[in-house]
């Protein structure tokens, strides 16, 4: 079980990350993430399973495109052409991290959890998986406007299966 995340974290949001870095560490893969509407969610979710703190390499946090672009080394260009939030930018986010770090698999997550713009879909999130020697996969949610929190916690569950399926 999780340690500070526990009193809001739904139960299988729980054991799903004790089951996925239990088979990281199975399979000696190390996983990293790079994370923005998650604001490091996803990390803390990761690093809070005791026992099982070798399976996670790093994380980043990048929540503006200045830090998506020096962390992760995607080109302001690119963001300001596709627009944070899109598949282009997810997949380049999660490659960005997987070179940027010593890890087999990178997770992203880029999206609206609340309101954004005028133009912006609230619960709009891209997410992107890279694993070294594979292709990058992307997928793309609708939550709803149903609230930063909620959108918060379905990323980390969208998040989970798709570093389980890397891990298949």
């Amino acid at each position: 079980m999780t340690e500070t995340l526990s009193p809001v974290l739904p139960a299988e949001v729980e054991e799903g990350a004790r089951k996925l870095l239990e088979r990281a560490c199975e399979q000696d893969l190390t996983i990293a993430t790079a994370e923005s509407c998650t604001g490091g969610l996803l990390a803390s979710l990761l690093t809070d399973v005791e026992g099982a703190s070798h399976a996670f390499e790093r994380g980043f946090v990048v929540y503006t495109n200045e830090a998506k672009s020096e962390l992760l080394g995607i080109p302001l260009d690119l963001i300001e052409r596709e627009n944070a939030v899109s598949e282009p930018v997810a997949r380049a986010m999660a490659e960005g991290a997987l070179q940027a770090s010593r890890a087999d698999i990178a997770l992203s997550v880029t999206g609206f959890a609340g309101r954004g713009g005028p133009d912006d879909e609230p619960g709009l999130v891209h997410f992107g998986c890279a694993r070294k020697g594979g292709s990058t996969l992307h997928r793309e949610m609708h939550y709803g406007d149903v609230g930063r929190g909620p959108v918060r916690i379905e990323c980390l569950r969208a998040a989970l299966k798709m570093l389980e399926e890397a891990l298949a």
